[in-house]
């Protein structure tokens, strides 16, 4: 069966994608960036891509006419520039008429629960995407879902972060809001199991887990799981913005996607009553087990797919391309090399930098820069790396963004998204003298462009020397 993928480089689209290939089916992917995308981890004759940018309608005539079935996968809640309830509109409606221009037979869209007359605009916006696909020439099916637990899940990472960083912690109301949390195991499960079923033809479906809970048992339960002792204090007087500032600060989160989440929170998501677990013979998955399922992963360092990865600014819409050149006249530069002893300790030093595993010279520093980034509005340091040895072009990494991963060129180039003045490249290359050279590029914008650089030159100064000489000596 010839499957359309969308929302390829997403948190489910990453997960869902395996099990399609694995089944044999043939998948197209759309993509909006090639350099995104690594197709070659999955060494599968049955994988394509197709660049596709869905606010783009003319690009959409790349998708093939003899599709089977499609995956709406595309939201756009953490964008942090427009209204991405008119850009999810715009998109879908795009995505309507080329389908109905095709032999598509169903459509199968993951929107989110919404039983109660009172939606946040996340959620209506999910519901007014239904609306544009129903009625098309191809059959909907769609699945509603509520709170995604999984390794790399926005809410899973959230709560973690919650949870592992505050023993005591001052909430809003919200978390006495219910839901009904759903394992991604069994989320791919249900995106798999209703491919072609006709009785799910135009039908809607809630899924969720067996347990219905508040966001308070969801942290206290997580925390009992993980061996900490944490208390609770619920009080009336914090307003949306203050919740929202609070999940920015104190988790990795935007804070844009703070503010829809926050807003998302207020409403009770609990599963209308539905025959289709036992329809597709799927065993729900509880709270408890999808949370030790999810540290399996990540202790085994098989994290597929990660929501902090995903695109949340139009720095990027054009592609990667244009950033991969890194450029030269009118930037400030600080170059360094060293000879290698051992290159492969020192390439296992590059791929691993970052995250958990730090900067090598001055993390304290890098902290303290990831703060101020924060208190700025910008990423800061909060979000890590999905893996701790892996890592791919698109991927999320510190305050950094992976333009460029070739282990066999040798080669590592990240392009920094926190606020500044200009624009930030740092790039690691061992040539085939195993000399390594380390490279930050600075192109300022305006005259404070050129006061940041000169500012923090003598931290640099310390930080990229002690840097290079760490991952040219390992044994230091």
């Amino acid at each position: 069966m010839k499957v359309l993928l969308t929302g390829v480089t997403g948190y489910i689209a990453q997960r869902l994608l395996p099990v399609l290939l694995e089944q044999g089916h043939e998948v197209v992917c759309c993509v909006r960036d090639r350099g995104r995308f690594n197709s070659a981890k999955y060494q599968s004759p049955l994988l394509s891509l197709i660049k596709v940018d869905f606010l783009k309608k003319e690009t959409l005539q790349q998708i093939p006419d003899d599709i089977d079935v499609a995956y709406y996968l595309i939201h756009s809640m953490s964008t942090r520039s427009g209204d991405f309830g008119d850009m999810e509109e715009i998109c879908a409606t795009n995505f309507k008429h080329r389908l109905d221009q095709t032999q598509a037979r169903q459509v199968i869209y993951l929107s989110g629960i919404t039983n109660t007359e009172e939606l946040s605009k996340h959620l209506e916006s999910r519901k007014n995407v239904e609306s544009i696909l129903a009625g098309s020439r191809f059959a909907l099916t769609t699945l509603r879902a509520g709170i995604i637990v999984g390794s790399g899940s926005a809410s899973f990472e959230i709560i973690r972060d919650l949870v592992e960083k505050l023993p005591f912690m001052i909430t809003p109301r919200w978390l006495k809001t219910k839901c009904q949390p759903i394992a991604i195991r069994n989320v791919v499960q249900y995106l798999i199991g209703v491919i072609s079923r006709e009785e799910t033809y135009n039908q809607t479906f809630d899924i969720g887990g067996p347990e219905v809970l508040t966001y308070k048992e969801m942290l206290l339960r997580f925390a009992k799981i993980r061996g900490l002792k944490r208390r609770i204090v619920i009080v009336p007087v914090m307003t949306p913005k203050i919740s929202s500032y609070w999940l920015y600060f104190v988790t990795a989160t935007s804070y844009p996607l703070a503010k829809n989440l926050v807003n998302s929170m207020k409403v009770d998501v609990i599963c209308k009553p539905n025959n289709l677990g036992s329809l597709l013979g799927i065993e729900p998955i509880d709270y408890d087990t999808s949370i030790r399922m999810a540290f399996d992963k990540i202790e085994q360092n098989q994290v597929l797919s990660s929501w902090k990865d995903a695109q949340t600014s139009t720095l990027f819409k054009e592609g990667f391309s244009k950033f991969i050149e890194v450029p030269s006249n009118g930037c400030f530069k600080d170059i360094r090399s060293r000879e290698l002893k051992d290159a492969e300790t020192s390439m296992k030093k590059i791929w691993a930098i970052g995250g958990k595993t730090g900067w090598y010279c001055g993390n304290w520093l890098w902290e303290l820069r990831g703060f101020l980034d924060q208190l700025m509005g910008g990423v800061g340091m909060r979000r890590g790396r999905k893996s701790d040895t892996e890592i791919y072009a698109g991927d999320a990494l510190d305050f950094w963004r992976v333009l460029l991963a070739n282990k066999q060129e040798r080669r590592l180039l990240l392009y920094a998204e926190m606020k500044l003045p200009g624009e930030a490249w740092l790039e690691f290359r061992i040539d085939a003298q195993n000399v390594l050279t380390q490279t930050a590029t600075f192109r300022p914008l305006g005259l404070m462009g050129r006061l940041y650089w000169y500012a923090v030159l003598p931290f640099h100064g310390y930080i990229f020397k002690g840097m290079i000489n760490h991952i040219a000596h390992p044994t230091k």
